[in-house]
């Protein structure tokens, strides 16, 4: 009885410092990206101030209260339907780009296979000896590889295995491999990447075994 209430105080404490940690995230990297945008749009306001009038180079922060007037412009127009169509068409542009597309396209759907719900992708979790033999990596398996890329040819089915890295799952390694080269962890999405960011701090209560 005290083991199972153990356990059940155990699980909730892992659920709620995910959710925090789901939520803390998005926030340190808008703010990351917005000191990001903040120095560029800085460093372009910065030619101005040679041909500002005097009296507006005594206002201090002039520099922030035009790059902050700038971004929340851009968030206003960004509500605008016609700048929404101009987005599609610029992401459309991107994706004829030779080089730029596969990164933008699989930056975005891995984003939408951590953030959705996806039943396709990144379900099924797998041990896999990577970087070396005999030290053990989670991945996930995305996909069958089309046998016209298999590395070689005969009978054997390799797969695609995406291996998160930590604390940010959404970077981490592609690489492929065979059957034999991976087994099946009885393991949910939800328990491995709690351990991958976690640094395998936060593990689960049962022996996460092969399946």
């Amino acid at each position: 009885m005290i083991k199972k209430v153990k356990r059940t105080i155990l699980e909730q404490l892992q659920s709620l410092f995910l959710n925090g940690l789901f939520m803390l995230l998005p926030v340190t990297i808008t703010f990351y990206l917005f000191k990001f945008a903040f120095r560029i749009i800085q460093s372009w306001i910065e030619p101005l101030r040679s041909i500002e009038p005097e009296y507006l180079r005594a206002i201090p922060y002039l520099e922030f209260a035009l790059a902050l007037s700038l971004i929340l412009l851009l968030g206003l127009i960004s509500r605008n339907f016609i700048f929404k169509q101009l987005m599609h068409y610029a992401e459309k542009v991107i994706l004829k780009i030779p080089l730029i597309r596969p990164v933008y396209n699989g930056s975005k759907q891995i984003v939408h296979a951590f953030t959705h719900n996806d039943k396709t992708s990144f379900q099924q979790v797998i041990f896999i000896e990577f970087p070396r033999k005999g030290v053990y990596s989670l991945g996930f398996l995305t996909s069958e590889l089309k046998p016209e890329f298999a590395p070689h040819n005969g009978d054997d089915i390799y797969y695609n295995v995406f291996i998160p890295t930590t604390p940010n799952p959404t970077t981490g390694y592609y690489i492929i491999a065979k059957k034999d080269d991976f087994k099946l962890a009885n393991l949910t999405r939800q328990e491995a990447m709690s351990l991958i960011i976690s640094g395998g701090i936060i593990q689960p209560e049962r022996p996460f075994e092969e399946a």
